[in-house]
């Protein structure tokens, strides 16, 4: 199920990406960035609708999908 990102307090909303974040614990990208700049990058990312919160009911789990995959 699509949790919108705008019925989360702020607090909540950054947690989860903070959480989604440190749980992946790679990046492949040509410079390392600060937990903050990829905090930002993923907010933009959910407020743009490219990404999506994504609540798991049989596992009651809490990921952030892309928007195009998850919908396929």
């Amino acid at each position: 199920m699509i949790i919108p990102w705008q019925a989360l307090e702020e607090d909540t909303l950054v947690n989860i990406v903070e959480s989604f974040i440190l749980r992946e614990g790679t990046d492949y990208g040509v410079e390392e960035l600060s937990l903050a700049q990829k905090t930002e990058n993923l907010l933009d990312q959910i407020r743009q609708q490219k990404a999506v919160i994504v609540w798991s009911e049989l596992h009651e789990t809490i990921d952030i999908k892309n928007k195009t995959d998850f919908l396929r």
